[in-house]
């Protein structure tokens, strides 16, 4: 049975840190250790590596660096994997990146499927949405996932979280791997980011958890 998306976050809780899925032992051990939980991606392997929180990408990013369009026969196969899990925190409805009303329609079209599998729903926000194409959307079980391309996405962080407090619904940012786009997050008011670079380099991992842990906007290393 599917939790209620309520009992997974709880009101001034330290924002909730996932990481790219990765094979390498050491990492995921490190990951393990700080609390940090798994993003598995329908664009790779599918495996939980042991990890009993962990949510589902739909490989929309990988799809755009390809240059080829979102894969819906895949998405499909990954939720079907998906079913065989226990449940995952959430999972990102299939999407366009920068692809306004076009990616909007897409996500629309698996809410429902999704939400058999999960106990929440994140809709991609994209370049080209507002707040008043979300509205009639969003909601306890369907919440936003911070995408877009990477100018549109910084410039409208705020934004978003503000949108999402608002309606108090949930709020996740992509692509999180420098401590500078960490705090962007959290005074963003996001609940959950992800990220690869500790997936890939567990030395970013003290840098990166201490962000999350300790707001220190006069740390050295801001870049973004």
């Amino acid at each position: 049975m599917v939790t209620d998306p309520a009992t997974l976050f709880l009101a001034g809780a330290l924002v909730i840190a996932y990481a790219s899925r990765t094979g390498n032992r050491r990492n995921l051990e490190t990951l393990r250790q700080r609390g940090w939980r798994l993003l598995v991606s329908r664009a790779w392997e599918w495996r939980r590596e042991g990890f009993d929180r962990w949510a589902g990408d739909n490989g929309a990013w990988h799809d755009f660096q390809a240059g080829v369009a979102f894969d819906e026969d895949a998405f499909d196969e990954f939720l079907d994997w998906v079913a065989t899990q226990p449940p995952p925190d959430w999972i990102v409805l299939p999407d366009i990146v920068a692809g306004g009303l076009a990616s909007l329609a897409l996500s629309t079209r698996y809410i429902n499927r999704c939400l058999a599998l999960t106990p929440l729903v994140l809709i991609a926000v994209q370049d080209g949405m507002e707040r008043h194409h979300l509205e009639p959307l969003v909601g306890r079980n369907v919440g936003v996932f911070l995408g877009g391309s990477t100018e549109w996405k910084i410039a409208r962080m705020q934004d978003w979280g503000e949108f999402c407090a608002a309606h108090g619904i949930w709020y996740h940012v992509a692509r999180v791997n420098t401590r500078r786009r960490v705090y962007q997050a959290i005074a963003a008011g996001a609940k959950s980011f992800d990220g690869s670079s500790c997936s890939r380099y567990a030395c970013n991992m003290d840098k990166l958890d201490h962000a999350r842990r300790h707001l220190d906007l006069f740390a050295p290393e801001v870049t973004a």
